[in-house]
């Protein structure tokens, strides 16, 4: 593709950070690509991403320099604008980033000479009772010494609004949306719907959805299930929950899951991808479902995102490993896969030379 415009998205706090964004900045330079850096904290306020994508003159390319959260950020502002992502891997243990910096010139050639594919991942977006906000009184106190928070989400002005179906807000979530208490000693009460049924009235902490890409982030510690990141699902997790039933529910792609917050309960926080985005009280609601758009991230080579899920979560120190000895990072076969297997998704024939990566 012809990358016109880069836009930059770095982790101003880690000096690899910085240096991998004066990488990206000289590749663009003699390239004649246009490149600005966004997401970035004017005179200690944030905007929404359109604003940021407007003023970095729309980019087709926005690169991340830093570890999920950073990923998350251009995630947010690539939706908004239907660009490419691109991770830089800066953290520890994350799942969403693609390059190492030190290969992050090659990944640039990569994809302006088309040695790429795209990933299509799943996103959230919602409806709501009412426009979502923080009181002014309490957005102090709930920023948890982050920064500034961003601000309202907007209306979508192109869907309908009002009614038994509250108004579509024009945000994105790539991991997960999250309804949580607010007060220390007590618990938000929240009755939960699937696909228009009452599923159980829940006292918790929180309550989520996440995306299978989000499936290991806050619901995997909540003890989610792990979902593929080429699934298409809904992961409902309820955060210590005060009842028997403390599963989480795995609904298809066309289910919406709704929270309606109980009128007996304390207020109630709205967090997407960790982000706080307004506070409901008793009778509000959110309704979670499948956007329509999907996140296209750069892949430069086949994401082996078990063999990084062992790695990170160090699967192979069981007793069992140790006893007897190292098992082979592939399924142990030297030929290519018969015919009824080659609709599969496996790793490479033997022999056959994979994607840059």
């Amino acid at each position: 593709m012809t990358v016109n415009r880069v836009g930059l998205v770095v982790h101003g706090g880690r000096a690899e950070a910085l240096a991998a964004a004066r990488t990206v900045r000289a590749w663009c330079a003699e390239h004649a690509v246009g490149c600005r850096d966004i997401d970035v904290w004017q005179e200690g306020a944030r905007h929404s991403a359109r604003e940021e994508v407007d003023s970095a003159d729309d980019p087709d390319l926005i690169v991340t320099l830093g570890g999920d959260g950073t990923f998350l950020r251009g995630a947010r502002l690539a939706a908004e604008n239907d660009a490419l992502v691109l991770g830089v891997d800066l953290g520890r243990v994350g799942f969403l980033t693609e390059v190492p910096a030190t290969e992050v010139r090659a990944a640039l050639d990569a994809v302006r000479e088309e040695r790429f594919d795209v990933e299509r991942r799943m996103l959230l977006t919602l409806r709501a009772s009412c426009r979502l906000e923080v009181p002014a009184h309490m957005e102090a106190l709930l920023r948890y010494g982050r920064g500034p928070m961003l601000p309202p989400p907007r209306v979508r002005t192109e869907c309908e609004t009002g009614g038994d179906w509250g108004v579509a807000l024009n945000v994105t979530a790539l991991n997960d949306v999250v309804l949580e208490k607010l007060a220390r000693d007590r618990q938000v009460s929240v009755g939960v719907y699937l696909a228009g049924r009452l599923l159980a009235y829940y006292s918790a902490d929180a309550l989520l959805v996440a995306t299978p890409t989000g499936s290991t982030a806050y619901s995997f510690a909540a003890g989610g299930p792990v979902v593929s990141p080429r699934a298409q699902a809904l992961v409902f997790t309820p955060v210590a929950p005060h009842m028997v039933f403390n599963r989480s529910v795995v609904a298809a792609p066309d289910e919406p899951i709704a929270l309606r917050v109980l009128e007996r309960s304390g207020r109630a926080a709205v967090s997407i991808d960790g982000q706080l985005r307004g506070v409901l009280g008793p009778g509000d609601w959110i309704g979670v479902y499948a956007a329509p758009r999907r996140l296209k991230a750069v892949r430069l080579g086949p994401m082996d995102f078990y063999g990084r899920l062992r790695e990170r979560m160090q699967l192979t120190d069981a007793p069992a490993a140790l006893a007897d000895g190292e098992a082979p990072p592939l399924w142990p076969v030297t030929t290519p896969p018969p015919g009824d297997l080659s609709h599969l998704a496996l790793p490479p024939a033997p022999g056959d030379t994979p994607p840059l990566s």
